[in-house]
């Protein structure tokens, strides 16, 4: 049974590929010509002049309508797009997670070395800033990562509206709401932690800010205590 499966198959591909160099009358012919089981287990596909041949059970396509195997299509590529959002949606939403971590620690540090600037031997202050300067490319990789990932979730997006409205015209109601629900909360989740990136960000230039000022200070009174008494009195 095996082998006369693979002996209809063999068939229906080459007689499909002499179908493709062929006119509309000689592919008429050659399909009339073709065994009644392959006719009824293959449905060809015409498209731009292109003829293309998708295998269908003989139980799944005889009795639907054209109408009836669209919806079933359309439903099968909204599960592939929610899928597809979902995955994007936790790629992103744990990289923002990841860049809201490594912006607090990088402004823990920060404020660390703000706080004990004026304590600090040169040995210490070189430590401190080679930490500083390790966690600041953390972060800048962190960010890179979540630029990444947001390019493929706003493609997981536009996929997803397009598969919904896709779905409503075909008819298929119930994968068309499943798609904008799924739309809305991938949207709500990425939101709720882009909201945190935003307000780290936010702290994160407050505190390089500070630290700049601080070290501007200390700079300046450390001027001013080289600087012998003499020279600052007025005469």
């Amino acid at each position: 049974m095996a082998a006369f499966r693979r002996s209809v198959m063999s068939v229906a591909l080459r007689c499909t590929s002499g179908v493709l160099s062929s006119s509309n009358i000689t592919t008429r012919k050659r399909l009339s010509g073709l065994p009644t089981v392959i006719r009824k287990n293959w449905i060809t596909l015409c498209t731009g002049g292109g003829l293309c041949a998708v295998p269908f059970s003989q139980q799944q396509a005889e009795g639907l309508s054209h109408e009836a195997l669209i919806r079933r299509a359309s439903s099968l590529v909204t599960d592939s797009v929610n899928t597809f959002l979902s995955q994007t949606t936790l790629a992103l939403v744990d990289s923002l997670t990841q860049y809201v971590k490594a912006a607090h620690t990088l402004m823990a540090l920060q404020k660390r070395y703000v706080s004990v600037i004026s304590k600090l031997s040169p040995e210490e202050e070189e430590a401190i800033w080679q930490v500083i300067i390790r966690q600041r490319e953390e972060v800048s990789d962190r960010r890179q990562e979540c630029r990444r990932f947001e390019s493929s979730w706003m493609n997981a997006i536009n996929l997803s509206e397009m598969a919904a409205e896709t779905a409503y015209n075909a008819g298929a109601d119930q994968a068309s709401v499943t798609a904008r629900t799924n739309l809305q909360v991938a949207q709500a989740h990425v939101e709720q932690v882009r909201q945190l990136s935003l307000e780290a960000e936010r702290k994160l230039a407050e505190t390089k800010a500070e630290e700049m000022e601080r070290n501007t200070q200390f700079a300046s009174k450390t001027v001013d205590e080289d600087i012998p008494e003499a020279y600052l009195r007025e005469d």
